[in-house]
């Protein structure tokens, strides 16, 4: 696992822009170097600001859109177009006004698909067995980027401190009975977000400052599921200011004066 980097941004409107420009180059990469590339996007304020500064640039002409495929780390189990959902907000910021394959936008099915939150559970782990190719070497794709927020208690995606979902070496899993609502959820589980090349933890806001500088210390994964969250090659922290104030003067490099 890699060893994370920190990059500090004047605030959250640029960090939203910095991320989508380095998205943007991040998914050309990939496909460059492999022709397509899996994505995993989250929720939040951020991160579907991210999105949205994506959109809104010329350069996301750059991607070739149909060559991507498009995860979720975890969805809110609420019914499709459902506001609160993950998915809305992305395809509202972005995924609705590119070239994507909707075949390769893999959403996580709500109660209106008529399965439990279990069975979607399941259905999307064997989507992602079906991606996986012998070179990833398990059940999920090697994801290419994998965008996560992280939760003033420390969680990611929907892996809540000292939660079942954290002992869980299924891919991915139901939670019920959230500490924060929407009770019922669907999420990828660690040994699924540590299958990813890069992980980009993105952070806005000072009531993210404890649990960033706890996520940085090796903290314990089940009191502080973010201390898991390393990707294959490349882990990194990218802040606002507000959201770093809590680290160590010599950990955070700003990246915007």
């Amino acid at each position: 696992m890699s060893v994370p980097s920190v990059l500090v941004h004047r605030d959250a409107g640029v960090l939203a822009k910095a991320v989508a420009a380095r998205l943007i180059v991040g998914l050309v990469d990939a496909q460059a170097a492999k022709g397509s590339a899996h994505l995993v996007l989250t929720g939040g304020g951020v991160g579907i600001a991210t999105l949205a500064e994506v959109a809104a640039t010329a350069a996301h002409a750059a991607v070739e859109w149909p060559r991507l495929d498009v995860w979720w780390g975890d969805e809110r189990f609420l019914p499709s177009g459902d506001p609160e959902r993950n998915e809305t907000g992305a395809r509202e910021a972005l995924l609705d006004q590119v070239d994507v394959d909707p075949a390769r936008v893999h959403v996580m099915l709500g109660p209106d698909s008529g399965l439990s939150a279990g069975e979607s559970a399941e259905r999307y782990a064997e989507e992602l067995r079906r991606a996986a190719r012998p070179e990833d070497h398990g059940p999920v794709p090697s994801f290419d980027i994998m965008l996560l927020g992280i939760g003033p208690d420390g969680h990611v995606a929907s892996l809540f401190p000292e939660m079942p979902a954290l002992y869980d070496d299924r891919p991915v899993v139901a939670v019920h009975g959230a500490p924060k609502p929407p009770p019922t959820r669907i999420t990828m589980t660690l040994p699924a977000v540590t299958a990813a090349r890069q992980i980009w933890i993105i952070a806005a806001g000072e009531e993210k400052a404890g649990a960033v500088r706890l996520a940085l210390q090796d903290s314990g994964p089940f009191q502080i599921p973010a201390a898991a969250a390393r990707g294959r090659s490349r882990t990194l922290f990218l802040l606002d200011r507000a959201a770093a104030s809590k680290l160590p003067p010599n950990l955070g490099r700003p990246s915007s004066p």
